[in-house]
């Protein structure tokens, strides 16, 4: 598994220049209004979209498009009928004596329900697969329960959750964005719903824009060179897609949060090494504005420094290093042309004591700080030195 690792986490790390430009923000209706961010807002738009009689003019379009993927995953025998169902949200499944257990949509018909768990990934998340497939068989009806997602992760299909269909919104709104693009009739008749479900598809399937030519193949070499290019013969394509997407998101995640604990421990041992080394070197070599205080109380992007105080009118000098450089280096009025990020940066708060006038990067990397600067390393020093006497 080691091999397997290191390569998917350099994959990861050469791909996130492309993915980031490819996932940068364009405008998108459901960005700005936030829609989305919960279940319940997606569940809204999948029931009304399934609604025959809804506002959106399609008629049972999409209902027909949702029942024909379920009917995918049963035999031909139990093939259901892809219309004529009402559509009802936020069911109780659960019988009097138990608590509530809610489904997001149910669709019913005389013969047949179909129970909706939506969720971002395939996972029942508490909710009881038993009672959602026995609620849906009331009646004598046939029963089946289907999870709604934006990704298949079967893994996490448990207790009952293993049985259910899985349908993913790419595979529902890329099949519905084909079946508009082809009813020119409907889209001249209804430019508003239109463009609602455009944007819909575009926002949960699509992403933000289309990577470029340019950044598609900075993609493919990265594959290529980090020994992932075998995923592009394996099939079906689409299940492909969906693990390699599934493994990159593990990664990626793992990689950001390791990657904060990094900056945790830069920050916690440059302050003690601000506060036992370098307070007392600087201290030495200057006759007046000595260091009296070293703090770190700093959130958001700037939580990632070190305020070395001194008595007014001195300004406060400060050690930024990772988020934190990058920020201060695109406000001050005079930006080091080409930084690495790696290093160190020193800073000068300026003559209002406001925001900085000035910043320098140091030669200290924050694998030196990791590794420990020894009592006898004045680089920082002579750094901060610098600074504090430039005009």
């Amino acid at each position: 598994m080691a091999p397997l690792a290191s390569s998917v986490e350099q994959m990861v790390t050469a791909l996130v220049p492309t993915l980031s430009r490819s996932l940068a923000e364009q405008f998108n209706v459901f960005r700005v209004m936030h829609h989305g961010t919960h279940e319940k807002q997606l569940s809204n738009v999948f029931a009304w979209l399934l609604t025959p009689g809804a506002t959106h003019e399609l008629g049972d379009a999409f209902q027909r498009l949702f029942l024909e993927h379920v009917n995918q995953f049963l035999d031909e025998t139990a093939q259901l009928p892809t219309t004529g169902y009402r559509v009802i949200q936020e069911v109780n499944t659960s019988v009097a004596e138990e608590g509530a257990d809610i489904a997001d949509i149910v669709l019913t018909n005389d013969r047949a329900s179909v129970v909706v768990e939506n969720y971002e990934v395939s996972d029942g998340h508490g909710h009881g697969y038993h009672r959602y497939l026995a609620h849906g068989a009331l009646g004598g009806r046939q029963s089946v329960v289907v999870l709604l997602c934006v990704r298949r992760e079967s893994q996490l299909q448990r207790g009952g959750w293993e049985n259910a269909a899985v349908l993913t919104y790419a595979q529902l709104l890329e099949n519905l964005h084909a079946h508009i693009a082809g009813d020119q009739a409907w889209q001249r008749a209804h430019p508003r719903q239109n463009f609602f479900i455009s944007e819909f598809v575009q926002h949960f399937t699509e992403g933000p824009t289309a990577v470029s030519t340019g950044d598609q193949i900075a993609f493919i070499k990265a594959m290529c060179e980090t020994g992932e290019s075998v995923r592009y013969g394996h099939r079906p394509q689409d299940a492909a897609g969906q693990e390699f997407a599934s493994l990159v998101a593990q990664h990626a995640q793992r990689q950001f949060e390791d990657g904060r604990r990094t900056l945790a421990t830069v920050k916690r041992t440059l302050r003690s090494y601000a506060e036992h080394t370098l307070t007392g070197q600087v201290n030495e070599a200057v006759a007046a504005g000595h260091i009296t205080t070293v703090s770190t109380n700093f959130r958001g992007l700037w939580e990632w420094a070190v305020a070395l105080e001194r008595p007014v009118p001195h300004p406060r000098i400060h050690f930024e290093f990772g988020p934190t450089a990058v920020a201060e280096n695109a406000v001050v009025a005079e930006p080091i042309a080409d930084p690495d990020y790696s290093k160190i940066f020193v800073s000068r708060q300026g003559p209002d004591l406001g925001a900085i006038d000035k910043i320098l990067q140091t030669d200290v990397g924050l694998d030196d700080v990791l590794a420990g600067l020894s009592p006898d390393d004045v680089r920082l020093r002579d750094d901060l030195l610098a600074i504090t006497r430039l005009p």
